[in-house]
């Protein structure tokens, strides 16, 4: 079945102009409105996106989907806090985007939802990971050392050491991606802070 544009998003009302030089007020509460929809769905579309890492192995023991709730399974049972457990969930989201530089892709997405130490635990990983296996490749595992004297350095090799490098058990009992779920939604649903956020949330419908 052919689904036309307005039904699949739900924009039957449009602003008039065509470029941004002639907007209006009017235009712009409703893109203000049309926004609040969106963003109410960001959890979904995440969700959605992290399912398309089931299956892809790329070589390693388990599939990238398994090694991320396997990562998130490890910190939510050893305590950690939902914007944590989320954060170790996503980390390797961006694996199906971004070959070269998967962090990037993780922390942007989770940027406006976690604190700047979970933001900068996620966007370095790669390089802290890298001492794990880096000289196996020719390289140099200790990159990281670069960060030693960052306040969240020892916070990143933490992830690392306990949750990520760990997380490739093809018998480990992870816990489902259902079980995270309702995580996500909380954790994504309303960004921490930010002026456009807060400028187009306030003429949101509630």
């Amino acid at each position: 079945m052919n689904v036309d544009n307005d039904t699949l998003h739900g924009a039957a009302e449009r602003a008039k102009f065509t470029a941004m030089t002639e907007g209006t007020q009017e235009d712009w509460q409703l893109i203000a409105r049309e926004f609040g929809q969106h963003a109410r769905h960001t959890p979904e579309r995440v969700l959605a996106h992290l399912r398309l890492l089931e299956g892809d192995h790329g070589g390693f023991p388990v599939c990238r989907l398994e090694h991320s709730l396997q990562t998130a399974t490890r910190a939510h049972r050893d305590g950690r806090d939902e914007a944590y457990v989320v954060m170790a969930l996503l980390h390797d989201i961006g694996d199906t985007l971004g070959a070269y530089n998967h962090p990037d892709i993780a922390a942007a997405i989770l940027k406006p939802f976690v604190s700047e130490e979970l933001h900068w635990i996620c966007q370095n990983h790669g390089m802290f990971q890298g001492y794990y296996y880096f000289h196996y490749l020719g390289m140099d595992r200790d990159q990281r050392e670069q960060f030693r004297d960052h306040p969240h350095f020892d916070a990143c090799a933490e992830f690392c050491e306990k949750y990520d490098q760990a997380s490739f058990d093809p018998d480990y009992d992870s816990l489902p991606l259902e079980f995270f779920e309702p995580m996500v939604e909380r954790v994504m649903t309303k960004p921490l802070s930010g002026p456009v956020k807060d400028a187009l949330e306030e003429h949101a419908p509630a």
